[in-house]
């Protein structure tokens, strides 16, 4: 199941180079972890999830015919250029203060 993942995958992404697929399993149920490039992660999912949807659909018609559950999971990395990104969020609340601030104060002035 894993090899099967990994050709569907590795045929829609840009970089087949960064698709890991690790498989985690038990007696009657398999689950595997999907990791790709950030920038491939949208090319996975697909509109409103299309694309993830039809792979998982395939992989639960193959695991059925084996008697088996499978569940595919897409995993989202973490590394220290996301830690970033979430300092620049805060300052960017603290500068929509200020810009609530005088959208207040302009009804006032008006009355």
């Amino acid at each position: 199941m894993k090899e099967f993942v990994a050709y569907i995958v590795k045929n829609l992404v840009d970089h087949p180079d960064q698709v890991k697929i690790n498989e985690v399993g038990g007696t009657h149920t398999v689950i595997l972890e999907l990791s790709v490039e950030k920038s491939d992660i949208g090319k996975i999912i697909g509109k409103k999830g299309k694309t993830i949807n039809a792979i998982r659909a395939l992989l639960m018609s193959v695991a059925s015919r084996n008697g088996i559950r499978v569940n595919l999971e897409i995993l989202e990395e973490p590394n220290e250029g996301e830690k970033e990104p979430s300092a620049e969020e805060e300052p960017s609340a603290k500068e929509e203060s200020p810009k609530e601030q005088p959208v207040e104060e302009q009804p006032q002035e008006g009355q």
